[in-house]
């Protein structure tokens, strides 16, 4: 059977670091370009309360889009595997976001 399947290691260490640093900025990153991407944007003039409202949600956005990524970032074969794509993943949103204030 030519078949042979790959486990996944036990790599907790760089895992977790993966998922709490870069995890943590790809969120941020994700967040951002959603608050500069979603219909209102940051450049419009909206009133007082609608920001207040929209700053809120953008921050209470944060925590479960971090917990996702902490919690999919164990699924990587290795820890330089998940490291390598978060960095990947923080450039690529970054370079979009850059992309979307300009």
């Amino acid at each position: 059977m030519g078949c042979e399947k790959q486990k996944i290691s036990s790599d907790w260490w760089s895992k977790t670091f993966a998922g709490t640093v870069l995890g943590l900025c790809l969120s941020f990153g994700i967040v951002g370009l959603f608050a500069w991407i979603s219909t209102d944007g940051l450049t419009q003039a909206i009133s007082n309360e609608r920001l207040l409202w929209k700053t809120q949600f953008n921050m209470w956005l944060v925590t479960p889009v971090w917990l996702l990524i902490l919690s999919f970032v164990y699924l990587f074969r290795t820890g330089k595997q998940a490291v390598a794509w978060l960095t990947v993943s923080n450039l690529v949103i970054y370079l979009l976001l850059i992309f979307v204030k300009a």
